[in-house]
């Protein structure tokens, strides 16, 4: 199973898939950055395919340093995004601004 290959972290829900793991130096990155690309090869495999323009790379925590990198999906760099609407639920990157944010929306 895929899953028994990927080392990072993986949440799942339905057809949704988060993976996601500490980035402070370039060999974190690479790990990710592979876990990725395993993702992407095994869903070709199974002729299945990620909407890669909804895949996006956000930074959380209030003291993440943001370890600057690009993470790559079949070819196409991934946003960067600092606030994202996940299953109905709005995630801010520094996990404070999400619900200003709803407010807003209201």
């Amino acid at each position: 199973m895929i899953w028994n290959w990927i080392l990072s972290l993986i949440l799942k829900f339905s057809d949704d898939i988060k993976v996601f793991g500490r980035v402070s130096n370039s060999a974190q990155r690479q790990l990710l950055q592979d876990d990725l690309n395993k993702l992407c090869e095994w869903a070709d495999n199974w002729q299945m395919e990620f909407n890669v323009a909804k895949c996006k790379t956000m930074h959380i925590g209030s003291r993440n340093k943001q370890f600057s990198y690009m993470m790559i999906m079949k070819g196409h760099q991934l946003d960067i995004v600092t606030t994202q609407k996940d299953l109905g639920v709005f995630i801010s990157s520094n996990l404070k601004a999400a619900g200003a944010l709803l407010q807003r929306l209201l």
